[in-house]
């Protein structure tokens, strides 16, 4: 490829393989981000670029192989991709000794628990702040999922802008499965059960906690988990799925049914912690990721436990190969499953029309023969010759709804109380009720 930074003479792009199926303004939002929508845009109407030595819109899809043109100029000094900041020996061991496997698509990372995954209000030191160690030449990697900052384990990071594109879309579409492994405190009643809990953000917290919230406004967040082992009922070790991917759903779901993940004060409050020599950090872990790869082999990575879990282990007599047998997730119910894959689809239609709908936007009142347009007519206005608005005809009458009979639940924080009746069922029995503990 020619190089991107001499924008004084006309410069030829070969697409690569990563980029094939994108629209033309997204891939210029890629390789030549100091280009902006506008200049693209003007440089379409007037023929200056071109794929193959044909006229091309910012609407239009590259593909494989194919030559674009770029016109010398278009340079944006505001707009001047933004400098590296250098790493520090420390922070490039750090990263490097984070890395379970990569290749030409992917970094899978093991992020130790109190690395937050990006940064925000007080965070300088995060897992998105170390990806400059991975990119020596070519473009930035990026971050298609998150950890929270207590929460070790699989990391999954995309090495270029197109296999981005391929792991969000598995992710969004629900078709990567992810595996953690929790020390809960007690035993559930049902040792292989599925927790169904909508969530929504707790208000008054500014969007950091979560809560169950069954109204019209929580979101759907479903959880299968499974007792692996036994400490008495003082504890117990628990595989967890996510089936869907909402903020803190494991935490949340595993606390709302009485038995919150150890050390985790936030949503388990003093229940939360074991007494003895067991360690007060959190006690999840991202242990497995199973993904679909550009390459057709699928990704199947496993994370070591960080040396807080495993001595808790050890102290309460688990054994790691009792946690090596993997069974089938459940599937989503064909009608939920389309729903998903509509959803998914739909988001990202919208995603790729936003560049389109500007562009036309800028047609309508740039384009040829705007100011010959004839003017909108008129309705008549009110005063004496006015005609009278015709009576509108009555609605028929409707026959009143029938009440949705829903069971009562206690009030209070959900997340936060013990659970008496809680809100799991064994997994594969379908649409059966709620069951609580005998």
């Amino acid at each position: 490829m020619t190089d991107p930074n001499d924008s004084t003479t006309v410069r030829q792009f070969t697409v690569r393989a990563d980029d094939d199926g994108v629209r033309l303004d997204r891939w210029f939002k890629r390789h030549l981000p100091q280009v902006g929508f506008a200049t693209v845009s003007r440089w379409a109407r007037t023929g200056q670029v071109r794929v193959d030595g044909k006229r091309a819109d910012p609407a239009d899809r590259v593909s494989t192989g194919q030559v674009v043109r770029v016109p010398p100029g278009g340079d944006a000094p505001e707009s001047k991709v933004r400098a590296r900041k250098p790493l520090t020996e420390a922070q490039i061991e750090l990263a490097d000794r984070m890395v379970i496997t990569q290749d030409r698509a992917a970094i899978v990372l093991n992020k130790p628990p109190g690395l937050a995954t990006q940064g925000g209000s007080g965070t300088f030191e995060h897992v998105d702040g170390l990806l400059d160690a991975f990119a020596a030449e070519g473009p930035r990697p990026r971050l298609v999922h998150r950890l929270d900052k207590d929460t070790s384990g699989v990391l999954l990071i995309a090495r270029t802008p197109g296999s981005a594109a391929f792991f969000s879309k598995r992710f969004s579409g629900r078709t990567a499965r992810k595996i953690y492994w929790a020390l809960i405190t007690g035993v559930p009643s049902i040792e292989d059960g599925l927790i169904e809990l909508p969530l929504a953000k707790q208000p008054g917290t500014g969007g950091e906690k979560m809560m169950v919230d069954e109204s019209e406004q929580g979101q759907s967040a479903r959880t299968r988990y499974r007792v692996i082992d036994r400490a008495g009922n003082r504890a117990c070790w628990v595989e967890l799925q996510p089936l869907t991917g909402r903020t803190h759903q494991l935490r949340v779901h595993m606390a709302a049914i009485g038995h919150p993940i150890v050390g985790d004060g936030k949503y388990g409050g003093p229940e939360a912690f074991l007494s003895g020599s067991i360690s007060r950090k959190m006690h999840l872990h991202a242990r497995r990721l199973i993904i679909e790869h550009p390459d057709g082999a699928p990704l199947d990575v496993v994370a070591e436990l960080p040396e807080h879990f495993a001595a808790s282990m050890e102290q309460l007599g688990f054994s790691e190969a009792d946690g090596a047998d993997l069974p089938e997730a459940p599937r989503l119910p064909e009608r939920e499953a389309r729903k998903v894959a509509a959803k998914a689809h739909a988001k990202q239609y919208r995603k790729e029309r936003r560049g389109e709908r500007r562009s036309d936007r800028r047609t309508r009142v740039d384009g040829p023969g705007f100011d010959d347009a004839p003017p909108k007519k008129r309705g008549p206005t009110k005063g004496k010759g006015s005609p009278k608005p015709a009576a509108p005809k009555p609605a028929p009458a409707k026959a009143p709804a029938k009440p949705t009979v829903r069971a009562k639940r206690p009030t209070g924080n959900p997340a936060s109380r013990p659970a008496s009746r809680p809100a799991s069922r064994p997994a594969g029995t379908g649409a059966a009720p709620r069951t609580g503990k005998r």
